[in-house]
């Protein structure tokens, strides 16, 4: 059959000429020899072989799932999916759970690029669907349910099944942030606010380098760096974007402000590290809503952390004093900013005593992390200090 010797891309090419060889299409990728032909399933140890044979794969399915949308143009969405399921369907590493070795398969890739080209175009409506289809097969809400009851890192292989497979299928592939905006709103919206955060932890938090599950303690324990949060940052910026329309600024605050306890209360200064990462107004946003809700010493520790990330990052220290300009601003009265201001000198005093006091006695890491965060922390603070006299001084001479 001369189908056997063109490649994918052609064959995409000749479903437009005519109905009847779609139709002849569509028959051709149901039989075992097109199924066989145009499912390949080489989707393990491509390290081996290196990237290019990894990409190509990719491209195969990103050209399959443009074959698809041509061949089924005319089928209501229900029958399209319907249809893509059966032709699909044998394909193991396709399914949440269907791959021993999730980590080291390009299974799931494969099927987002698939899925992001058959629907590329499609309105809301339809991608609706799609999104109920594909929770239906894998079984999705009810894997999630398992993991947000669960004390965190109880399922952990789950955790990491769902991880991939909302990123790998439903997130990655996506050209347009808005799409991005919309698939994410369809992970996390069914579910109330504290499985909201749980959720883009397990999907978005940090991961152990040495068997990919989630690392529920990271955030806690001890500072961690800017990779480990980027993640993070990068969806809740995501979901402030205008084109997230069903979330308001409200919305996202309180997302991060629930996120900041998973599992449990995080290190302040990782607080501080998301909200610099996760860029200035949904930092300036955040700690409004702490000034409006008269949460002053709390905002007070938080803008000397700012200031110490920014010290031990080499961030410019004139951003947080611009920030500390913008927050005084929000309260209401002169009475209520002193008392914020006074609160944070007191926050820069109280945390420099608590880490001269761990370091003076003598129970030290063995990288002498407490000493090192006392230098950082008193370098910030002669740095945020020196540009507000710089501010002063400019303000004075005008």
């Amino acid at each position: 059959m001369v189908l056997e010797h063109l490649s994918v891309k052609d064959i995409s090419m000749l479903s437009m000429v005519s109905k009847t060889i779609s139709n002849r299409l569509i028959n051709y990728i149901s039989t075992p020899s097109g199924n066989r032909r145009l499912l390949q399933q080489d989707f393990h140890n491509l390290e081996l072989s290196g990237k290019r044979q990894g990409s190509c794969i990719l491209e195969h399915y990103r050209a399959l799932g443009l074959l698809l949308k041509r061949c089924t143009l005319l089928l209501p969405t229900k029958d399209r999916l319907k249809y893509i399921h059966n032709i699909l369907s044998e394909v193991s590493c396709f399914k949440l759970n269907g791959c021993p070795n999730p980590l080291h398969c390009l299974g799931l890739q494969c099927y987002g690029v698939f899925l992001q080209m058959l629907t590329a175009g499609w309105d809301e409506l339809e991608c609706h669907r799609v999104f109920n289809f594909l929770c239906e097969l894998s079984n999705l809400p009810r894997k999630m349910q398992t993991v947000v009851s669960s004390k965190p890192g109880s399922a952990r292989k789950l955790e990491l099944r769902i991880r991939l497979y909302c990123r790998s299928v439903l997130l990655n592939h996506w050209i347009h942030r808005s799409d991005s905006a919309f698939w994410l709103t369809r992970i996390l919206k069914p579910w109330p606010m504290v499985n909201q955060a749980r959720l883009l932890y397990i999907i978005f938090g940090p991961v152990s380098s040495l068997d990919g599950h989630v690392v529920w303690q990271k955030m806690i324990e001890g500072p961690t760096d800017e990779t480990s949060l980027k993640g993070l940052a990068d969806a809740i910026k995501l979901l402030y974007d205008t084109e997230a329309k069903e979330w308001t600024a409200d919305d996202v605050i309180s997302l991060v402000d629930e996120l900041s306890v998973v599992p449990r209360e995080w290190l302040m200064e990782n607080n501080a590290r998301l909200l610099i990462l996760s860029g200035n107004n949904i930092c300036f946003t955040f700690m409004a809503s702490k000034a409006v809700n008269g949460r002053a010493v709390e905002l007070a520790r938080l803008m000397v952390f700012l200031a110490l990330v920014c010290e031990k990052d080499l961030y410019c220290m004139d951003w947080t004093v611009k920030m500390m300009q913008k927050v005084c601003k929000v309260f209401s009265t002169p009475g209520e900013k002193n008392n914020f201001l006074q609160s944070v000198e007191n926050a820069f005093a109280h945390l420099i005593m608590d880490m001269l006091q761990s370091v003076m006695s003598g129970d030290r890491d063995e990288d002498d992390s407490s000493f090192f965060n006392l230098f950082h922390l008193v370098n910030a603070q002669a740095n945020f200090h020196k540009e507000i006299l710089y501010l002063t001084l400019r303000s004075t001479s005008t």
